[in-house]
């Protein structure tokens, strides 16, 4: 059976279909962060696309730059079509009422991901004739770049250096069990897909169990900022209004016009919000 598409649009062969998976949930994973309360900067509807095609293709643009290829994005337009249609989708996903972050469909995306991008990097270091370690490297840049922008476009900054669940950790594992799948002379039909289930698995287990990578060790007089990092799901139950704003999670209420305190009474401490 031939590769399926039409016109310039292809959905698979030649590792074709593993590439639309990848940056198609990328581009819902772009959408989501840049409507996220902590990345979020007053953007257009056409920003949020835009965001959307840099979590989609900016990391494939920049493996594919780095190795000397054409990228797909370009010549098969159906990259662009299914990133588009992600960013219109996470805009709308992105909230429920109350203005809440959905933070575990976002977390959960970013875990899906991951691995196949990592995946898709790897492959294309082996086709090129890259070593191991350069092949590992492209299934780091293929999953982070993305995210790099993204981080940068919204003043953030990026995950990449912060403290996290194992976010560049992940997208290096993943390359090397594909890596070594490949060696042992699995089909790529194989490989892929357990290599995908390794770095899926062990994603979802560090936010599931918290793991994180270590900090480094601060210099004499540095001051230790506030984590601020998202939480899980069931993991923001009962958080009160101020822990879920300093999370992102929440957006600041809107006062109307001359609103205050009632007459004789103070404002309330926001340090006592209650949830």
């Amino acid at each position: 059976m031939g590769p399926v598409g039409f016109g310039s649009f292809a959905f698979t062969g030649g590792g074709t279909f593993i590439n639309l998976v990848a940056a198609t949930t990328n581009a819902l994973n772009g959408a989501l962060l840049a409507r996220r309360p902590d990345h979020y900067k007053n953007f257009t509807v056409v920003g949020i696309l835009l965001m959307a095609l840099l979590g989609g293709i900016g990391g494939g643009v920049s493996r594919d730059v780095l190795v000397g290829r054409v990228r797909a994005a370009l010549t098969n337009s159906s990259h662009i079509a299914l990133c588009l249609l992600a960013g219109f989708v996470g805009y709308h996903l992105a909230y429920d009422k109350g203005q809440l972050f959905r933070e575990g469909l976002f977390q959960f995306v970013t875990s899906f991901a991951l691995p196949w991008y990592a995946i898709v990097g790897a492959q294309t270091g082996v086709d090129v004739g890259l070593p191991v370690l350069g092949s590992l490297a492209l299934a780091v840049v293929g999953p982070t770049a993305g995210r790099f922008l993204i981080d940068i476009s919204c003043g953030v900054p990026p995950k990449q250096f912060l403290r996290g669940e194992w976010f560049v950790a992940i997208a290096a594992l993943t390359g090397a069990v594909w890596i070594a799948l490949d060696q042992a002379g699995l089909p790529r039909t194989a490989s892929a897909p357990l290599a995908f289930l390794a770095g899926f698995t062990i994603r979802l287990t560090a936010l599931y169990r918290t793991w994180e990578e270590p900090l480094a060790a601060e210099p004499v007089g540095v001051y230790r900022h506030d984590d601020c990092r998202p939480l899980l799901g069931r993991k923001i139950a009962g958080r009160s209004t101020r822990e879920l704003r300093l999370l992102g999670l929440t957006v600041e209420p809107h006062e109307e016009p001359g609103a205050g305190a009632p007459s004789g009474r103070p404002a309330q401490n926001d340090s006592h919000d209650q949830s």
